[in-house]
């Protein structure tokens, strides 16, 4: 007995669980599904009694085809009834209706099998309990119990007109109601275990309400077994479209990579993994998109036993509007920047022209082309004009080389030379420099340096801007040293000098334009801060390397090392291989890639 009770208790369940699919996604409620539920199963299921019984007592009376009418039409009505409960949810509009179609059957039916002497009268009975089970609620089984007592007259009634023939009582009567019986069994069974799991697991339905996400339950390989009912809210999607293969199919083709790779981790011992997924939704009205993707962040997490994973899946709006937003941002940023850049890049060709008019007359006046100065004022006035057109040509062109190698559009043109004959023409240059401030300007190159191949006046331009700063920096009297050794494929060359050297604070400025380690008040030397912003530009195109060594009253240090045999691939500023500048100070590194610092020990 036992064993039919388990049997039928697994054959109800799988009832339970198809009529739960087929409850209205609008009823949310735990329980307003669980009463839809079993109505679902009583209107898909009684039509098989309501035929039996039909089969068994009406033919004798009412012919075979009215019979087989009455059969169709039972089954037709109470089909129909679950198909619009189904689609429309409205219960208390369907369980009153389908009381009193129960009611009519039990009159005619009981009226055919002879009356109140038939075994068929306990099927009243079934009014009452079928809507308890409904409703589990004492005032239906009032109303269903008031239901049946109306059947007694009208059973009467029926049985003197139209079932006449009526067969008289026997034992083989005791089938349909001995049939209905046995359904009790498994489903009181049934009831006792729901009760049961009613109080169990309340703590874990509570978890999950206060959870904002839905718990699904899946195998090691993927495939979803349990779905919590969350889904309908948050996903707005029927746990049962998920199981099986269900959440992988929604998944972006893109993030499906990431969503396998985590739960490779998990059945490789990880513990807990997340990842972000967009996943398909139903589309809301027709102004949604067809292939409604939405973000959400999936947690991954191992069972207690480990032969199982659960994952947590929950929204994620505003980490992805926040991402938006920050990409947008950035875009903007960058875009600012090109704009700067071009327009300093417009500003410096506008003023290029008329400062080679100024430097050009300059020139002129002081070969006295076209006679000689008056007053020997006018001749150092004119002296002064030349020089600082010279300054503001220098300044105008550092500025138009920054601008082109932010905005991508520097180009150079590597040649094979040698690197000592690049560093003797900075060194002739700038020699009147050091000698103005009687600062030591000697080179220091090795006999292997040898040739490389670069971009020659992009590589006398590094030398120039560190040797003019390195002296700028040096107090009258110090020294500045140029220094040149090849190791392996890569040549390395320095810049030292004994100047005021960069406090640690300072170094994560350098290489910004129009930066110097003193601000705009309290600086002492002249120039736009643009000579290293230049120089790790140029470092970049070169695929190269750029580390400072400073310390404070004690010097400084710019070590330079480029490929011998040149950049690999065609130079591109915007490309993200740029130089990584290291910066020592102090006994501590920072290390600068790509225009980002980085502490290191």
């Amino acid at each position: 007995m036992s064993s039919f009770v388990t049997r039928s208790s697994e054959v109800f369940g799988a009832i339970d669980a198809v009529c739960d699919r087929l409850v209205h996604p609008s009823v949310q409620d735990n329980a307003a599904r669980a009463a839809q539920r079993r109505l679902l199963g009583t209107l898909l299921v009684a039509p098989f009694f309501a035929a039996a019984a039909i089969g068994l007592f009406m033919p004798a009376s009412l012919g075979v085809t009215a019979t087989v009418t009455a059969i169709c039409a039972t089954c037709g009505v109470a089909w129909l009834g679950a198909l619009l409960l189904a689609a429309s949810g409205r219960e208390e509009i369907a369980g009153p209706a389908m009381l009193g179609f129960g009611a009519v059957l039990l009159t005619a039916v009981l009226a055919a099998a002879g009356g109140l002497t038939s075994p068929m009268t306990v099927m009243l009975l079934a009014l009452p309990i079928e809507a308890w089970w409904q409703k589990r609620m004492p005032r239906a089984a009032l109303w269903a119990g008031i239901a049946a007592l109306a059947v007694l007259p009208l059973q009467a009634l029926l049985g003197s007109t139209l079932f006449g023939n009526a067969a008289p009582a026997a034992g083989w009567h005791w089938i349909v109601p001995l049939a209905y019986l046995l359904t009790l069994l498994p489903r009181m069974h049934g009831l006792s275990d729901a009760t049961r799991e009613d109080e169990e697991p309340a703590s874990r339905e509570r978890l999950e309400d206060m959870l904002d996400g839905v718990i699904i339950h899946m195998t090691p390989s993927g495939d979803v077994t349990d779905v919590s009912a969350q889904a309908r809210t948050t996903m707005r999607l029927q746990p049962e479209l998920l199981l099986g293969a269900g959440l992988f199919d929604r998944v972006h083709i893109s993030d499906r990579v990431a969503y396998l790779c985590a739960l490779a981790d998990l059945r490789g011992g990880m513990r807990h993994r997340k990842v972000e997924a967009r996943l398909r939704l139903p589309r809301i009205d027709e102004t949604s998109p067809a292939d409604n993707y939405c973000p959400f962040s999936v947690e991954f997490m191992r069972g207690e036993n480990g032969a199982d994973f659960v994952a947590l899946v929950r929204e994620n709006e505003a980490v992805a509007r926040l991402r938006a937003d920050l990409a947008e941002a950035d875009d903007a940023a960058r875009e600012l920047e090109l704009a700067k850049g071009r327009f300093l890049a417009a500003v410096s060709h506008e003023l290029r022209t008329p400062l080679n008019a100024i430097i050009g007359f300059s020139d002129m006046l002081l070969h006295e082309t076209f006679g000689g100065f008056q007053n020997p004022r006018q001749k150092e006035y004119v002296t002064l004009v030349r020089d600082s057109g010279h300054h503001l040509l220098a300044v105008v062109n550092s500025i138009l080389d920054v601008s082109r190698i932010e905005a991508g559009t520097y180009s150079t043109n590597p040649e094979s030379f040698r690197f000592a004959d690049a560093v003797e023409m900075c060194r002739s240059m700038m020699n009147l420099q050091a000698e103005a401030k009687d600062v030591s300007l000697t080179t220091q190159i090795a006999p292997e340096s040898g040739e490389i191949l670069a971009d020659r006046r992009a590589v006398q331009q590094m030398l120039i801007n560190l040797v003019s700063n390195a002296i700028k920096f040096t107090p009258n009297g110090g020294s500045v040293s140029v220094g040149a050794k090849r190791l392996g494929s890569r040549l390395h060359f320095w810049v030292s000098d004994t100047g005021i050297g960069i406090a640690d604070d300072d170094l994560c400025r350098l290489g910004r334009p129009f930066t110097q380690v003193q601000n705009e008040y309290t600086r002492q030397f002249e120039g736009t801060g643009l000579g290293l912003s230049l120089v790790k530009g140029l470092v970049t195109l070169h695929e190269g390397t750029m580390s400072i060594e400073s310390a404070v009253g004690e010097g400084t240090t710019v070590t330079i090392s480029l490929p011998v045999a040149g950049p690999s691939m065609p130079a591109d500023p915007r490309a993200e291989r740029g130089a990584l500048v290291s910066l020592h100070a102090n006994g501590e590194t920072i290390e600068v890639g790509h225009g980002s610092f980085r502490k290191a020990g």
